[in-house]
C-alpha cells in the first residue's frame, strides 16, 4: 500500500501548472467540432493534457485512498452496471425520432421532449405518456438532511409540477462541486421559472453533508443514491473511459476559474465508500408532472448541461 500511494504522490507531482484544485492560467481550447480527422485530432490533443492528467490523477488518489489497485482493476472490469436490468430499464425510457424538416435538437446527449400541439410546431416527434416517470416510479433516494428514504417521484406535483432533477457524479467530484456551486447561485432563476430543484449524487448522506456544509448547498434540495438506482434506471453512463478520457472533459478548460472558487473548501471526504462511484457520469433533467421536457446525459467528467437551456426547458422554452 505504502508503494502505492507513493506512486500516486509521483503522478500527481507530475501534473504541470496546476496546485490541488488552484489552477494556474491554462490556454484555451480552440472550438471543437465532432466528425472526421479533426475530431481525432481534438482527443489526442486532450489525452496527456493538463486537465486530462487532472481527472487521472484526482480519480487515482480516490481509488488508493480507499483501496488496492487490484480493487480499482476489478472497477474497471466491472465497468457498467448488469446488461439485464439496464437493457430493462432502458426501453422505459423516454425516446425522441428524429426531427423533421431540418429542426435541430442539440447534441447527441441532449434530448428534448414535448407535447403534442409543441411538436407540430418545433418538428419534433410527439411523446405519448410518462415512461421516464414511471422508470423511476421505484426509485427512492435518501435526504441528505435526515438520511431518510424518499420516493424520487414524490418530490414534486406529478399534475403540473416542474422540477430540475439534477444528477451529480459523486460528492468527492470537484467537477460536482462547480455544479452544485452553480446551481446554487441560480436558485432565484429556478425560482422565477417555478422550478423545483432537486440535486442528487452518488454516496450517503453523511458524504452529502460534507458536500452541503462545506460548500456550502441548501442541505433540503440535496439527496443521496448510494446504489445508483436513478442513474441506472435513466441509462446515465458509467466506467473508467468516459471517467478519465472523454474529450467532453476538455470543456473544464474555460471554467477553471469558478472550479477554483467553487472548490475553495473541497475535500476527498465525500468520496463514495463503494468506489465503482466514482467512475459514475451524471445528467440533468426537467420534469412537468410527470411529463419528461428536458434529457442531458453528461458524455465525460464535468460535461454538465448548459444552464441556459435548463431554464429554457423550465419555462417550456424550446432549445435551439
Amino acid at each position: 500500500m505504502a508503494s502505492q500511494l507513493s506512486a500516486a504522490a509521483s503522478m500527481s507531482a507530475a501534473v504541470p501548472q496546476f496546485h490541488g484544485l488552484r489552477g494556474r492560467s491554462v490556454a484555451a481550447l480552440p472550438p471543437v467540432r465532432a466528425g472526421g480527422k479533426r475530431a481525432q485530432g481534438i482527443r489526442c490533443d486532450y489525452i496527456g493534457s493538463a486537465t486530462n492528467q487532472i481527472m487521472v490523477v484526482s480519480t487515482t488518489l480516490m481509488l488508493v485512498a480507499g483501496s488496492s489497485f487490484s480493487m480499482a482493476t476489478a472497477i474497471s472490469l466491472r465497468g457498467a452496471p448488469p446488461a439485464a436490468p439496464r437493457a430493462r430499464n432502458s426501453g422505459r425510457l423516454v425516446r425522441v425520432s428524429p426531427p423533421r424538416g431540418g429542426a435541430r435538437v442539440g447534441r447527441r446527449s441532449l434530448t428534448r421532449c414535448v407535447s403534442a400541439a409543441a411538436a407540430d410546431s418545433s418538428g419534433l416527434a410527439p411523446v405519448a405518456g410518462a415512461p421516464a416517470w414511471d422508470a423511476l416510479g421505484g426509485v427512492s433516494v435518501l435526504a441528505a438532511g435526515t438520511g431518510d428514504a424518499v420516493p424520487l417521484t414524490d418530490l414534486w406535483d406529478p399534475t403540473e409540477g416542474v422540477a430540475v432533477v439534477a444528477l451529480l457524479r459523486h460528492f468527492g467530484c470537484f467537477c460536482c462541486w462547480e455544479l452544485a456551486s452553480v446551481l446554487k447561485d441560480s436558485m432565484e432563476k429556478f425560482d422565477a421559472a417555478g422550478a423545483k430543484l432537486i440535486a442528487i449524487g452518488v454516496g450517503t448522506p453523511d458524504k452529502a453533508r460534507i458536500l452541503a456544509d462545506r460548500l456550502p448547498f441548501p442541505v433540503d434540495s440535496l439527496y443521496a443514491d448510494p446504489d445508483r438506482k436513478a442513474y441506472n434506471v435513466l441509462g446515465l453512463y458509467h466506467g473508467l473511459g468516459r471517467t478519465l478520457f472523454s474529450p467532453s472533459s476538455a470543456k473544464i478548460y474555460s471554467r477553471l476559474d469558478y472550479i477554483k472558487k467553487a472548490t475553495k473548501n473541497y475535500t476527498l471526504e465525500g468520496t463514495p465508500n463503494d468506489l465503482t462511484g466514482v467512475l459514475q457520469q451524471g445528467g440533468m433533467f426537467v420534469f412537468r408532472g410527470k411529463e419528461l421536457l428536458y434529457s442531458w446525459k453528461d458524455e465525460g467528467t464535468g460535461d454538465h448541461a448548459p444552464l441556459d437551456d435548463v431554464l429554457s426547458a423550465c419555462r417550456n422554452v424550446p432549445v435551439a
